[in-house]
């Protein structure tokens, strides 16, 4: 089957991440980083009628040794039961599988000792919330998915308070949630300032490589 750049569908958690993938010509959903949105906005894309799926935006690093901005495509999606290998040809659109698969997690890894057990235990490359549902919407709809996504915090890194209360449904941020946290637990500013860098690093690398996709049909 020939896929149309027009007809692939990403899922993503951020407002300014659809924006960019909008302008590049694909079809966006914004799941707003929870398994269930990613799984909504996975199901309208079919409907509207992508013919494959693709999981994208920010990760958490549980490999030792990636930082900030590492690029993910990984080779499959994992789950405690389950394995979703990602399509070959749409990983080699953005750029070809590597390396280890990546987690689906329900909830965030906010720890250290969060990751490496999951690491421990399933030995991902990395960990989000959406791609598990990508994977799933796909494999119910027989079409392709992959999955692009870049390290924002590495394996070592503690994510603060504020990082888990810091997204709207809708994928846009929640500032005062964020400044109702800071109030809180003040202490944790260097680590939020620390994170923000990262995530500008992750999102940094996720636009270089989309400007880098191909403009053909495959």
């Amino acid at each position: 089957m020939i896929m149309e750049r027009g007809k692939i569908g990403f899922v993503t958690g951020l407002t300014a991440e659809a924006r960019w993938l909008r302008n590049a010509g694909f079809m966006v959903g914004i799941g707003g980083g929870t398994p269930l949105g990613a799984e909504r906005a996975a199901e309208k894309l079919v409907r509207e009628g992508a013919q494959g799926l693709i999981s994208f935006g920010l990760a958490g690093g549980i490999q030792p040794g990636l930082v900030p901005g590492s690029i993910l495509v990984p080779p499959a999606v994992t789950e405690a039961h389950s394995i979703y290998p990602a399509d070959y040809r749409l990983s080699q659109f953005l750029g070809g599988a590597l390396g280890k698969p990546i987690y689906a997690g329900k909830r965030v890894a906010a720890s250290v000792h969060d990751k490496e057990l999951i690491y421990n235990r399933h030995g991902p490359c990395g960990i989000d919330l959406e791609s598990g549902a990508v994977a799933r919407v796909a494999r119910r709809h027989g079409i392709p998915f992959a999955v692009l996504r870049a390290v924002a915090d590495p394996a070592d890194f503690v994510l603060p308070p504020a990082a888990l209360v810091g997204l709207k449904e809708d994928g846009a941020v929640n500032l005062p949630a964020i400044l109702r946290s800071l109030l809180r637990h003040p202490r944790q500013l260097p680590a939020l300032l620390e994170l923000a860098g990262h995530a500008k690093a992750a999102r940094a690398a996720l636009l270089a490589r989309l400007k880098k996709l191909p403009e053909r049909t495959f």
